[in-house]
């Protein structure tokens, strides 16, 4: 099965044979993703009274849209990164891990267009782990996949992209404790 990273005991990746995506889930060990992780249920939950957006939500929906892009990927289904950038389904597994992990970085603050205001939040931690793994180049390219995912996980955009398609419908699936939609 491959190597599966613990992160703080929050989030169970099964990376198996992805040392990039390996890597990239180590660098989550990150207090600030963390911190925002609290202050989003702190906002959802205490403050609004909706369900989970912190670290629960997070784990669900990284490893529920990872299981779906490699059942795509093994149905023959090209990752859009592969396609549009000619990158690897690997890099695919990092767009999904990541845009899961970020889509609602916003919900530390804001509910209302959260999306849109986890971009800039996701930018700051992008640009601070992906040089760690991939070249200038390869970076952009991830990070532009990983906001798109992010932004277009919510109804007003449209998913583009086999990976933030699957982030969105990963997002939605998520029925721990009436999360259903």
């Amino acid at each position: 099965m491959g190597v599966v990273v613990e992160l703080s005991n929050i989030i169970n990746i099964p990376c198996r044979d992805n040392a990039k995506l390996e890597k990239i889930v180590g660098l989550l060990e990150d207090t600030e993703l963390q911190a925002l992780w609290k202050c989003s249920n702190v906002l959802a939950v205490d403050r609004l009274g909706l369900n989970d957006h912190g670290p629960v939500h997070v784990k669900i929906v990284a490893n529920g849209a990872l299981k779906m892009l490699r059942l795509l990927t093994g149905k023959g289904v090209e990752p859009s990164i592969v396609t549009d950038h000619g990158m690897s389904a690997e890099d695919a597994e990092v767009v999904v891990v990541l845009a899961s992990v970020m889509h609602d970085l916003g919900m530390s603050f804001v509910r209302k267009d959260h999306e849109v205001y986890s971009v800039p939040i996701a930018v700051r931690i992008l640009d601070r782990i992906l040089p760690q793994v991939y070249g200038v180049e390869e970076a952009t390219i991830v990070s532009s996949e990983v906001l798109h995912a992010v932004v277009s996980h919510h109804a007003v955009n449209e998913p583009l992209t086999v990976e933030a398609g699957v982030v969105k419908v990963a997002d939605a699936l998520d029925m721990e404790q009436g999360r259903a939609r």
